[in-house]
Order: C-alpha cells, then structure tokens, then sequence
C-alpha cells in the first residue's frame, strides 16, 4: 500500500482544523442527534422530512469529522524558522508584482489542505506555488495559469 504524502498545514490552520473538530464531536453531534429524536418523536418516518434532513445532516457531519481527523493524522506543520528569510518556503508570506501590468499581491504559501486564495493563501501544489518555491527576492518567476503564461516578480518575503 503506498504511503499518504503528508498535508502541509500552517501552525494557525492546524489549530482552526483541531477546533472546528472539537465543535463537530461535541456540540454538533449532540445538537444533530436531538433534531433526529424530535423528528422521531413526530411518528411516521416514511413522511418526516425532518426526519430525512437531521439523517442526511448526520451523514454529512460525520464525513466531514472523518476527513478532519484523517488530515490532522497526516498533519506536518509547517516550521520555517531555520530557513533563510530570502527564500519561497511553505508559510512565507510573499509579495510579488504582475510584470505585465505591474499589479502588486501578497500571498502566503500554505500547503492544499489549507489554501484559499480569496483569502491570500495559495497551495504550494498550484501552478504559481510550485513556480514560487525555492526562489528568492528580485527573481522574475514564470509559470503557467489557467488563464494562460504568467511572469510575476518576488519583491519581498516575510516569515
């Protein structure tokens, strides 16, 4: 069987995933299970849509606890500490400037368990972190996109 590769997590992601896990076994399951007991309560199952939404609201839950506790199993968090600060590792915040219309944006690479990029955090698996890593302040970076060829340029990194 192969080994699962290990997901990437900042030490503030790891800690949001621990809490939503936390809340979903101990509130949720308890607030889901009474919702399934009032509906049973109602009689008649084959007709209790409640009944129907609480189950299925059950079955979602306990997927989504099942999928948090496998990545936190699988959880490495990220320790940048010992790299230099002039170089793209995981948990750098970067900022870099579009050298095609000279737009500047600040991103955190994070690992894909975590990335969001509506929120400045992108994977290290997309297409401009893998382009990213390694690299260093000053480099012209090119990669591809879905929208196309990109060339962006590092102007500052910050751990």
């Amino acid at each position: 069987m192969p080994e699962k590769k290990p997901i990437y997590l900042t030490k503030e992601g790891y800690e949001k995933l621990e809490n939503k896990l936390e809340y979903l076994t101990n509130s949720k399951r308890i607030e889901v299970a009474e919702r399934i007991g009032a509906a049973i309560a109602l009689g008649d199952l084959s007709e209790n849509s409640e009944y129907e939404d609480s189950k299925n609201e059950q079955a979602f839950m306990e997927g989504e606890i099942l999928t948090i506790t496998a990545t936190l199993r699988r959880a490495e968090i990220i320790d940048n500490s010992s790299i230099a600060g002039d170089t793209v590792v995981l948990g750098a915040v970067i900022h870099i400037k579009d050298t095609t219309n000279n737009n500047e944006f600040e991103y955190t690479i994070v690992g894909s368990g975590e990335a969001d990029p509506f929120d400045g955090k992108i994977s290290n698996e997309s297409p401009i972190g893998v382009a990213l890593l390694g690299k260093h302040i000053g480099e012209i970076v090119k990669y591809h996109s879905p929208s196309g060829k990109k060339e962006v340029q590092i102007t500052a990194i910050h751990r």
